[in-house]
């Protein structure tokens, strides 16, 4: 897999203590992107999902793991055994995406979809840097969403997470 990053103890990628993995490979580009390092896919350091998950795992403090990027879904494969290891030690799963919830329940591959089935919170869509936003908690500016994901599936509409 192959990543720009680890955070052990981040507080602001979700609620508690997060491990936070930063993809690396973001075909989205929006400009004002904050970590605009993790945008080239050759960029970053090759690393095993069983190293991620150890890491992970190595402190008991942890709440959950976030993916971020970089752009998870297009490392949906390695993000899917990341966010079941997660899930198999308890922890909850959030993670980041330029993409819309309705597209990748409808265009998305089956990777991503399953990836998606997997991830218990997701704040999606692209950052607009006219629409930035220090003020909302969990996204960078106001057209992304906090979405629980397991609600909005159930439901077939979007389901705003609720802390």
């Amino acid at each position: 897999m192959r990543i720009a990053g680890t955070v052990q103890d981040s507080i602001v990628d979700g609620p508690g203590f997060r491990f936070t993995v930063f993809t690396q490979g973001c075909s989205h580009h929006c400009p004002g992107c904050h970590n605009p390092q993790t945008h080239d896919p050759s960029g970053g350091t090759e690393h095993t999902v069983e190293e991620l998950l150890e890491r992970m795992r190595s402190n008991p403090l942890t709440d959950g793991l976030t993916l971020s990027g970089g752009e998870p879904f297009e490392q949906p494969e390695d993000c899917l055994l990341l966010a079941q290891g997660a899930h198999e030690s308890g922890l909850n799963v959030w993670s980041y995406t330029g993409y819309l919830v309705e597209f990748l329940c409808d265009q998305g591959t089956e990777a991503q979809k399953a990836l998606l089935r997997e991830v218990d919170v997701l704040v999606d869509g692209p950052f607009l840097l006219d629409q930035r936003t220090l003020s909302l908690p969990w996204r960078g500016s106001r057209n992304q969403r906090v979405i629980d994901v397991p609600k909005s599936l159930e439901n077939g509409d979007v389901v705003l997470f609720q802390l």
